[in-house]
């Protein structure tokens, strides 16, 4: 038998091999996320994510999915009605408001669109629903935005980083931000720029990256009523390392997963850091 995955990484892993900066074609995606599925580290994984358009080529292909919506809240509809139809095994919906001006407006266009889905019977009332608030300068619209969110039971998704400098949001803001989806006790995930467990500075790019761990470290922390920013921003490893086995499994109900184009890094991250055995590897 592999070595088992502890509960605090188990399904932490969402596959966006298919999305900036890998791009993996999708073929090639699914035929890795076929292989990821048989390999000792499994229970690392959670879903693959396609997008609303590129579903049609995978909803029969027995995968569990996360679906990103990209046309809005009119695309609820559709996106429930294919994985209805195909039975597929759909574990969650994401879909980012692009309103800046009316971002409240834009939330609740999209809980009604999805309670009309449910109430058709097409989308389970359990599905993860997670909501991807737009950066906006006024603070006020954008925690009222996150109000509409916890007030329909959906969760929030932040996005850390991207293909350019400012989509990688400041300690203090990402901060901020696990501390407005704990206040309104609603769990989150998190999307790009995660590659690494450790934050540090891309030597390519120059980018600064958040790391897994911090993002992990860092909603306990917050949790305990510390400084998150903090923790969000700290390099050490042993640092983290300490943190992160002294969080209780329970911290994951908060931080559910996030994204990455690359499952082995982020595994080869952690067997490096002592935190998953190697024979996972093997």
């Amino acid at each position: 038998m592999p070595p088992a995955i502890p509960e605090l990484f188990a399904s932490l892993l969402d596959d966006a091999a298919i999305f900036p900066p890998g791009n993996s074609p999708l073929d090639k995606a699914l035929e890795a996320h076929h292989d990821h599925r048989e390999a000792p580290y499994a229970a690392a994984l959670g879903a693959f994510v396609v997008t609303d358009l590129r579903l049609p080529e995978v909803v029969r292909e027995g995968v569990p999915l996360s679906v990103v919506i990209t046309g809005g809240a009119g695309s609820v509809e559709g996106v429930a009605r294919l994985t209805s139809k195909a039975e597929a095994d759909l574990r969650a919906v994401e879909i980012a408001l692009r309103d800046v001006d009316d971002p409240v407006g834009n939330a609740r266009r999209v809980a009604l669109a999805v309670t009309t889905a449910r109430d058709e019977g097409l989308l389970a009332d359990d599905l993860p629903i997670y909501v991807e608030l737009p950066h906006v300068a006024n603070t006020s619209r954008w925690l009222a935005a996150a109000d509409v969110v916890a007030e329909h039971e959906f969760r929030l998704k932040f996005r850390t980083g991207g293909l350019e400098a400012d989509l990688f949001p400041h300690p203090h803001a990402l901060g901020r931000w696990i501390e407005a989806a704990l206040d309104r006790e609603t769990a989150f995930k998190c999307t790009a720029g995660l590659h690494n467990a450790i934050a540090h500075t891309d030597p390519a790019t120059g980018f600064e990256h958040h790391g897994f761990l911090n993002v992990l470290a860092a909603t306990e922390a917050a949790l305990a009523g510390g400084d998150p920013a903090a923790v969000l921003a700290e390099r050490d490893a042993a640092v983290l390392v300490d943190l992160v086995g002294k969080a209780p499994e329970s911290t994951r109900r908060w931080f559910t997963s996030f994204g990455t184009c690359e499952v082995l890094e982020p595994i080869e991250d952690l067997v490096n850091l002592g935190l998953l055995d190697a024979g996972l590897l093997a």
